[in-house]
């Protein structure tokens, strides 16, 4: 470390490494370096490790999470995004980008400005689906939404630097009425497991992340259900829902998207481990 730095060279590393390790962090070194990157006085250093070793997500401690190499800030409270969430944005970003292909070859010869893509963010948690996805895409109209008081007290923090706006209710019934049928991406982070496997997930999830992102009903799909009912109408014409679900749900997960009058295909990264259902408005219906 630097001379002006408050820790002693090497001393604490060591020690919170170690103190880490015992708490069972599988990856003990690199969470040190970020929490003695993160502190500013060696206090603040202790504080931050106890509260690591007591089970609470990494992210929290440090307030915020890297995703799509973004820093999301994330309250304590607030559902941490995954890395494997990172897939859904990646797939969100193409659709968007192919469908603008022909738009910037009218643009070039028409000489005027190229529309906004428009994005909502559903059950955004931290936000940070739509922001990696105006980050990806340049300038997006963003909305996001979220039933979790706590979570849109932090989406709005990181929605605001992308110019977007955040809503507090329960999935479509806060969003402005003039979206309706505007929408080119509907990103709904729906919480999927069954209400039965809850209390299987991580300590760090099922202790310090609201049931209500996480919980989704018998089968894990009743939020979907919901979504997929209210999507066609305000998708427009060509727009996409994606949605997160797990390998094993997926086959019922696109059933579902399909009976809301969606196109569904279905979308796996092996790396990832993620999988991710596309329900695709068909042009034509409603135009």
């Amino acid at each position: 470390m630097s001379a002006s730095s408050p820790f002693p060279s090497g001393l604490d590393r060591a020690a919170t490494v170690t103190r880490l390790r015992a708490a069972g962090c599988v990856f003990a070194e690199d969470e040190a370096r970020l929490l003695i990157s993160a502190a500013r006085t060696p206090a603040a250093l202790a504080a931050m490790v106890d509260r690591r070793a007591a089970g609470q997500p990494l992210e929290h401690v440090l307030g915020w999470a890297e995703f799509c190499g973004l820093r999301i800030a994330v309250d304590p409270g607030v559902f941490v995004p995954r890395r494997r969430t990172e897939f859904l944005v990646r797939r969100a970003a193409a659709l968007v980008r192919r469908a603008a292909a022909p738009a910037r070859q009218d643009t070039a010869r028409q000489d005027t400005a190229r529309p906004r893509a428009v994005v909502v963010d559903l059950c955004c948690g931290s936000g940070a689906v739509g922001v990696a996805l105006a980050a990806a895409l340049g300038q997006v109209e963003l909305y996001a939404a979220d039933i979790d008081p706590a979570a849109v007290r932090c989406a709005r923090r990181n929605v605001a630097a992308a110019g977007g706006r955040v809503y507090r209710g329960d999935l479509y019934g806060p969003l402005p009425a003039p979206l309706r049928g505007r929408v080119d991406i509907l990103a709904a982070n729906v919480p999927y497991v069954p209400s039965g496997d809850v209390g299987l997930l991580p300590p760090e999830a099922r202790a310090h992340e609201p049931r209500v992102a996480l919980d989704g009903g018998a089968d894990g799909l009743d939020v979907l259900r919901r979504v997929a009912a209210g999507a066609p109408s305000w998708l427009a014409p060509g727009g996409h829902l994606l949605t997160e679900t797990s390998e094993r749900q997926a086959p019922l997960a696109a059933e579902t998207v399909g009976g809301g009058g969606l196109i569904p295909r279905v979308a796996h990264s092996s790396r990832l481990n993620a999988t991710v259902i596309i329900g695709t408005r068909p042009r034509g219906q409603g135009e």
